[in-house]
Order: C-alpha cells, then sequence, then structure tokens
C-alpha cells in the first residue's frame, strides 16, 4: 500500500488554556488523491484537527502534543512550511481577503514569492480558470456574492499548486444551488489536479452529492467511525452524535423501507429501491393524516408591514430591491429564502435602521418606522446578522451577551439569570467564562443568537441563523425559536437552509434578484422548477424520492414527512 499523504500516530493535543485535551489519541492516515468528509457536533475537535493540519497549531496556538502527525512524510516545521503543501480555504471568507481585487487577491501569495509578473498572471488565470472565476477578477471580493467570494477563495489556494485541499465547512453560507455546485466544483477540482481533499461540513447529504471515499466522525476529540458513506448514512452512529442523516434516509425509515450498505445508500441516484420498497413509500404517503393547516389571520393592522420598498446602494449604483410587498401577522414563524445576493440581507438591514430605503414604506403596528433611530427600533426588532464577527464587540461570553441587558439598567442579578438560560439554550452554558476568541465560528454564530435572545424582541429576525451549526445545537436553537414563537414573538428567518424552511416556517418568502417571486406555504415553493432556478434554490431529495416512488404530486410525501416528523 502507499505510503499516507498524512498521517496522525495516536496524536493528542491539550491547548494551554484548558484542562483536558481537545484531541485525544487520534490515529488516521489519508492517502493521496482520497477525498475525505469529516463531520461531527460542534466542540467535537474538527476545528482543532484543521489547525493541526495547516499548521495553526502548534506554531500559531500552542498546547502540549503528545503523538505525531506526519504530512508528506514529514513533521510540519512551520505554517509557511505547510502552506506550500495544504491549501486551505476558510468558513468565513471574509476573512481571507487581502487584496483590493479578486485578481490581486488570488495572486498575493505568488507575488510575496517574488515571482515573474508573466507567470503569475498565467497562474492566476489558470486557478480562476479551474473555479470559474474569471469573470470577476477586477472586482472587489467584498462586493462579490457568497458563492462568487467561494470560488476566488479556491482559486487563491489552487494558484499554489498545493497538493492538499482543506475546505473549512464550504457550504455554510451558501445558497442551495450554490452550494451544489460548490460541492461539484470541489469534486471538478480533484479530478483536474489530483488533489487530496479534506472537507470539514456540517451539510452531510449537501456534501454526500458527489463522492466521497470516506466519512470520518468526531465525537468527544476523538474518531468513532471511519468509513463509507454508504455504512454511515443508515448507521445509528449520526443520530446519536446529533449530525442529521440524509432525508430521503428518514423518510424511508419512517415508510418501513430499512436499508443496508450493499444497496448504495450512501447517495440518492446509487440507492437500489425495490419495487416493494417504492409500494411502501406510496403506502405510507396515502396513509398519512396530513395535519390541517391553521393559516394565520391578518390583522387590520400587522405587526409589520412593507409597502413598495425600494433600494440602491448608491456607492454601485446595484438595484438591491424593486417593489417589495409583504406583512407580518403576530406570532408567524417566515422563512426568507432566494439566491446569495437576492436581497435577503439587505431587507433586514432596511428593517432595522441600518441602511435608509430609497423608495417605499416600513410601518410597526400600523405607523411608519420613518424617524425611528436604530437604537429605538433595537427596542421592537431583534436582529442577528450573518457574519458573527461583526456583533461580537466583547472579549469574555458572559459580558458580551449581557451587554444590551447592562445599557438597559438591568440589575445584576437579573442579568446572571437571563445569560445563563439562554446560554444553556444555545449549548453554551460550559462556555460562561470562556474569552470569544476561543470560539469556532459555529460557536461564535450561537453567541450572537444569544445576544439577541436574551432582549425577549417582539420581532426577531435572524439572518442564517444555524449555518455551521451541527443538527443537536440547529434543533436547540430552532425548539427554543419556536417555543418564543408560540408566546407571540415573531420570528422571521433569513436562511438557505432548506430543511430548516421545510421544517419550521409555514409560509416562505422567496427572493431573486432584488425581487419577491414567491409567497406560499414552504412546502410548496420547490414545487415549480422554473422559480427554484430563479430563485437559487435546490430541490430536497423528498422530492427526488417522490418521483423515484411514482408519486405524481411531491407535495403530499413531503407534508407527510413534515407531519409525522421526529428528531433525525
Amino acid at each position: 500500500m502507499n505510503e499516507p499523504i498524512i498521517e496522525f500516530k495516536n496524536f493528542t493535543f491539550q491547548y494551554r488554556a484548558q484542562k483536558k485535551p481537545t484531541l485525544v489519541d487520534i490515529n488516521l492516515r489519508i492517502f493521496k488523491g482520497e477525498k475525505i468528509l469529516i463531520a461531527g457536533p460542534s466542540g467535537s475537535g474538527k476545528s482543532t484537527l484543521s489547525s493541526c493540519l495547516n499548521g495553526l497549531i502548534p506554531f500559531n496556538n500552542p498546547g502540549k502534543i503528545e503523538g505525531e502527525l506526519l504530512i508528506s512524510g514529514k513533521k510540519p516545521d512551520s505554517v509557511f512550511g505547510l502552506s506550500k503543501i495544504i491549501g486551505t480555504v476558510l468558513q468565513d471568507t471574509d476573512g481571507q481577503f487581502v487584496g483590493l481585487s479578486s485578481g490581486e487577491d488570488i495572486a498575493f501569495l505568488l507575488e510575496n514569492l517574488a515571482m515573474p509578473q508573466e507567470e503569475m498572471k498565467e497562474r492566476v488565470l489558470n486557478a480562476a480558470g479551474l473555479v470559474g472565476a474569471l469573470d470577476y477578477l477586477k472586482h472587489s471580493p467584498q462586493r462579490l456574492s457568497g458563492g462568487q467570494k467561494q470560488r476566488v477563495s479556491m482559486a487563491g489556494v489552487l494558484v499554489d499548486e498545493a497538493p492538499i485541499l482543506l475546505f473549512d465547512e464550504p457550504l455554510a453560507a451558501l445558497d442551495p444551488l450554490t452550494g451544489k455546485l460548490a460541492t461539484a466544483l470541489i469534486d471538478d477540482i480533484q479530478k483536474k489536479t489530483g488533489a487530496t481533499i479534506i472537507i470539514i461540513e456540517h451539510r452531510l447529504e449537501d456534501v454526500l452529492y458527489r463522492h466521497i471515499d470516506r466519512v470520518i466522525l468526531f465525537d468527544n476529540g476523538r474518531i468513532i467511525s471511519d468509513s463509507s458513506p454508504d455504512e454511515i448514512t443508515v448507521s445509528n452512529q449520526l443520530a446519536a452524535i446529533g449530525i442529521r442523516r440524509p432525508l430521503y434516509i428518514n423518510a424511508l425509515s419512517k415508510a418501513g423501507v430499512n436499508k443496508s450498505p450493499k444497496d448504495k445508500p450512501g447517495q440518492l441516484e446509487t440507492l437500489n429501491l425495490t419495487e416493494e420498497d417504492k409500494a411502501k413509500v406510496r403506502n405510507w404517503v396515502a396513509s398519512s393524516p396530513l395535519a390541517p393547516r391553521d393559516d394565520v389571520m391578518r390583522e387590520a393592522y400587522p405587526l409589520l408591514q412593507i409597502k413598495n420598498l425600494g433600494f440602491t446602494y448608491p456607492e454601485t449604483g446595484l438595484k438591491a430591491l424593486e417593489n417589495i410587498n409583504f406583512s407580518l401577522a403576530n406570532g408567524e414563524m417566515t422563512a426568507i429564502v432566494g439566491a446569495n445576493g437576492a436581497g435577503k440581507s439587505t431587507l433586514a438591514k432596511l428593517i432595522v435602521g441600518f441602511e435608509k430605503e430609497e423608495s417605499g414604506e416600513i410601518f410597526y403596528r400600523g405607523e411608519s418606522m420613518e424617524g425611528l433611530t436604530i437604537p429605538e427600533r433595537a427596542e421592537r426588532i431583534g436582529y442577528v446578522m450573518q457574519n458573527p464577527n461583526q456583533m461580537i464587540c466583547k472579549p469574555l461570553i458572559f459580558d458580551e451577551i449581557a451587554l444590551g441587558l447592562r445599557v438597559r439598567g438591568i440589575p445584576e442579578p437579573e442579568i446572571k439569570d437571563r445569560v445563563e438560560a439562554v446560554l444553556k439554550v444555545c449549548g453554551l452554558e460550559r462556555f460562561i467564562k470562556w474569552p470569544i476568541s476561543a470560539l469556532s465560528y459555529g460557536q461564535k454564530k450561537r453567541v450572537t443568537i444569544a445576544d439577541a435572545l436574551v432582549l425577549e424582541p417582539q420581532i426577531l429576525i435572524l439572518d442564517e441563523p444555524t449555518a455551521g451549526q451541527d443538527y443537536r445545537h440547529y434543533t436547540d436553537i430552532m425548539e427554543f425559536l419556536t417555543s418564543l414563537n408560540r408566546r407571540g414573538v415573531t420570528v422571521l428567518l433569513i436562511t438557505h437552509d432548506m430543511h430548516l424552511c421545510l421544517e419550521y416556517a409555514k409560509r416562505a418568502l422567496v427572493f431573486g434578484a432584488g425581487q419577491l417571486l414567491l409567497d406560499s406555504p414552504t412546502d410548496e415553493i420547490l414545487s415549480d422548477p422554473e422559480l427554484a432556478l430563479k430563485a437559487s434554490l435546490r430541490e430536497t431529495s423528498l422530492y427526488e424520492l417522490a418521483r423515484l416512488c411514482g408519486i405524481s404530486d411531491a407535495k403530499t410525501l413531503v407534508r407527510a414527512y413534515l407531519d409525522n416528523k421526529t428528531n433525525l
């Protein structure tokens, strides 16, 4: 057998500030040309393993190491040395950009190597061509959509022709269709370059859209499984550690169809479904009692009303929103979905006052919000931004979450109780005394959600609330938001997660190119292929399963699944 390109031997790592090791007795061999998915709940050690691979541990974040790590047969010597072997695409792409244009950013490493200009240009063009980024080489990275930023980041590591590529949650901030394209792009890159690919990602089903050689499961700092996609998707290990199984596997289980690894269940397109299996699914859908819809009664004066809203970014002339009209009633939970750059986040910024509308008006309880300041709007509407680094301003977790209460003069004993309560809900109770700097991106996201939840606002707007979250924390957060919603809090979810949209929101607002394309029940939003394409959505595997089983109206299977929903 060939020598591994990466090898962990009895490897244990403990941060200096921690009492216990974060990685424990890791034994892992990865071979040249393999494509590996690393999955596990938040805090399981995935990010720490990533930092060991790219050299941030121990060269930037020192700690106690036992055992051995070999990359290309050698012990790591420096971050710079490892960067020639392992190219890393970070989860937070904004934190990776340094150039004024996309082309400059891709060329940054080559410039530091003093590469001749002609050779540099050729390599930048080749790398950009590999990922389809040639059209925006002159564009500022900050003005690109999420999917475009992801392509530029990929080109920035491909330009150095590193033999190993590490992707840290590459799908977390992408809309469904762009996420699908990114998965395909990573697969194409491997085929064209022969690179060894390591993907760290929560969205198991989305990554398995293309071939994966092995899935490595982490929990509590240990490897608990090293198996094929066919084995892991039908095992009990995913549920045991709080990772979502593919929707089609759950739906089949509800219908009494249990598959084994030999049935190739790792991808829906390879899954062997017998005629008996298909009949069981059809019978399950036909016999499922569908709960009646409890449509929200529209009030004479809705809680929030958007009338003819329009906005153009003055510095670029980009028309972000045009003639938007909708209203929210008290106690609704509504999802806003659509492509990266469709105007979803811009809408939220207009509602909370971060931007000023060009046309139209926003009403709260029938009164215009025209004259309200940002702090005054914040008393009515809580907002959690997509990027947690743009919200956090305190070094310690407790102080960060307590900040909003302290500026409002809440007594310290009440602050302590309320902060501890939301920390527990957001799965952060054991980090109460930690510094923010010690948290992963996903954990920081939960801190910002706690920031908003602790203020108990009447309307809560969350921009990608579950991005980067494992399924257990995802469920905890969404169930908590559901409990708030049942008590009358109106929740507006801006999301790329079609699972979240289908399972928790009864209504969806579909945006595309700055326009509101559809306002409808969530189980209908993906029934129109043309609409899905315009809004950069992707049909869930439930729709494809319905087609494979001969169910003409896919919505009946979706509703049967949702009305009989159980965890995992």
